[in-house]
């Protein structure tokens, strides 16, 4: 029943930014330049929390736009209505609906959908990752220099020591490629269908990686914070890779030479 609940609120939430994306809707700004909210993102929260409601209604919900409903439960729902809101209010279609569910303090299941290239990422804790229902695992890749990368930028941080700016550039000036898609799940499951072999990120949010952290486990890959410790959503850090180049990644992000 869990599972069937959260794949039918993700294709609700889906369901609605997808037939919005090429229509009129107001944007608005969060705290920060560009940290933006659309009507959109309300409407799909809203669908994905009446789906969960009907079924699980003492459920507790951590969701993006309308923050915590609070239930004395077992189970957390993570909801992000849209990730990468800012390509979605330019109509870039490289966004998704990311949802997880949390047990206890450990996530149980994560979806993240992009419906607009009908890619649907899932994965149940120890029960590995799929890909529209195909098994997906991370790449082979076993040092940075040889990989291909992906990363975001938060909308407020400092100009701190091995900040987002200086890693990057660091990368870059090596001549490793480093995406930025501007959607942290997909991010996440690009590293583990293998189409990225590593994943870091300087500030998140809980609803931005609870969903692809565990499916980047499930797909065989390792998820920790910025030290190379124990990765917990609720915390802003993380690096995500397929294994083999973890320990890398970490020491460049934490200042050592590529």
């Amino acid at each position: 029943m869990l599972k069937q609940t959260l794949l039918q609120a993700i294709h609700a939430g889906a369901l609605v930014i997808k037939e919005n994306f090429d229509k009129q809707f107001t944007i608005s700004n969060k705290e920060g330049i560009n940290n933006l909210v659309t009507e959109v993102d309300l409407k799909s929260e809203q669908a994905i929390i009446q789906i969960i409601k009907q079924n699980f209604p003492q459920h507790f919900i951590l969701s993006e736009e309308i923050g915590e409903v609070k239930q004395d439960s077992e189970y957390k729902w993570i909801i992000d209505p849209i990730d990468g809101t800012v390509n979605y209010a330019n109509h870039i279609p490289i966004c998704c609906v990311s949802i997880a569910i949390e047990k206890n303090g450990s996530m149980i299941f994560g979806a993240v959908y992009n419906p607009f290239m009908q890619e649907l990422f899932f994965a149940e804790k120890n029960m590995g990752a799929t890909l529209n229902e195909h098994k997906i695992s991370v790449s082979e890749k076993s040092a940075v220099k040889s990989s291909c990368l992906v990363t975001g930028f938060p909308y407020t941080y400092l100009d701190s020591l091995n900040g987002p700016l200086q890693v990057f550039e660091k990368l870059i000036r090596k001549g490793i490629p480093v995406r930025r898609l501007g959607s942290a799940a997909i991010d996440l499951c690009w590293v583990a269908a293998g189409r990225f072999d590593g994943f870091y990120e300087h500030k998140l949010s809980a609803w931005d990686s609870a969903a692809g952290f565990l499916i980047v486990e499930e797909a065989g890959g390792k998820v920790t914070d910025l030290k190379g410790n124990y990765y917990n959503p609720y915390q802003p850090g993380i690096i995500a890779t397929n294994g083999k180049i973890h320990e890398q990644l970490v020491n460049i992000v934490n200042g050592g030479n590529v």
